[in-house]
């Protein structure tokens, strides 16, 4: 069909993740990008949604624009977040609008009214525990974001033992942990998760692992000093910037690395393939993406990007 082997490979995917589900239920395709922040405001009102009307026939699908842009581009999306209800692998409605529960709610029981939607087949106290350890796994994320990494790691580590196959769990205690600078610890951790096939691979636990490896750029003052005179001194060495900014952050100063890095974007945002973008994500993945600084900086992305 002139696909290349990347486009035939994201339509497998698609008609894996989306198509496939969505012939006997109403699949939520929602595309977002690791860096908006109005998709971070969304998404926990799609999940609870979800889960909710999960034994009514109703999934959750994510899409990540920035990894799946074939596929984004067969949808023409525009902004995101950008929400469909896909039945029988076609768009049958579009929520984007549906910021509320209430909202989402209200059209999703008027789309299961009209359409044969096969419901769950969940237990009631299996989706309870599920339940359950989300709001542990938010708890822990929270935390992270006040702060303090040694109590988050305590509560991430409890939910890997209570549901051992949960990445967002696991990912949580390696960023935890490297926050807290414990670094051979989330070393160890980092090794047992990727011998568990069931969470190894996982986009969580990629991010939590280029957050372990930010913090392995340490290097002393008179090193940091002479990165950022080189960097300074020949605004078009891209990769000496790249370098001052990944030392600026392993040496705690995340708003100098922040700053250049956005400064990369903004001078050339497609300089080895988005390198300076890419790391810019990979830090908000180190800290927590509920974090107010990321929040924060994750805004001044958005208006480099899209004005």
């Amino acid at each position: 069909m002139g696909l290349s082997i990347d486009e035939q490979k994201a339509v497998d995917k698609f008609k894996k993740d989306v198509v496939e589900p969505s012939m006997t239920k109403l699949v939520i395709l929602d595309f977002f990008a690791e860096w908006c922040g109005p998709c971070k405001a969304l998404a926990p009102m799609l999940e609870k949604v979800a889960g909710e009307y999960a034994d009514k026939g109703v999934v959750l699908v994510k899409v990540d624009v920035d990894k799946e842009q074939f596929i984004a581009a067969q949808f023409q999306v525009q902004s995101i977040p950008t929400v469909y209800a896909m039945f029988q692998g076609q768009p049958v409605a579009d929520l984007t609008s549906a910021r509320s529960e209430s909202q989402l709610k209200e059209v999703l029981d008027q789309i299961l009214a009209q359409l044969p939607i096969e419901g769950g087949d969940a237990g009631g106290a299996q989706a309870q525990a599920a339940e359950q350890v989300d709001q542990f796994v938010a708890m822990g994320e929270q935390v992270l974001a006040e702060g303090d990494a040694a109590r988050a790691a305590g509560i991430f580590a409890q939910v890997t033992e209570m549901a051992p196959d949960n990445a967002a769990a696991h990912a949580g205690l390696i960023r935890a942990l490297t926050q807290a600078d414990q670094v051979e610890e989330a070393k160890a951790v980092l090794a047992a998760v990727e011998a568990n096939p069931a969470v190894s691979g996982d986009t969580l636990i990629e991010n939590a692992k280029a957050a372990l490896e930010l913090a392995g750029n340490k290097v002393d003052d008179g090193e940091l000093s002479a990165l950022r005179e080189k960097a300074a001194a020949d605004p078009a060495d891209m990769e000496a910037r790249l370098a001052y900014a990944e030392a600026a952050f392993a040496a705690g100063d995340r708003d100098a690395a922040a700053d250049e890095l956005l400064a990369m974007v903004e001078a050339d945002r497609e300089w080895n393939e988005g390198a300076a973008r890419t790391k810019l994500i990979d830090i908000f993945n180190a800290v927590g993406l509920e974090d107010p600084w990321v929040v924060t900086t994750r805004r001044r992305l958005s208006k480099l990007l899209f004005g």
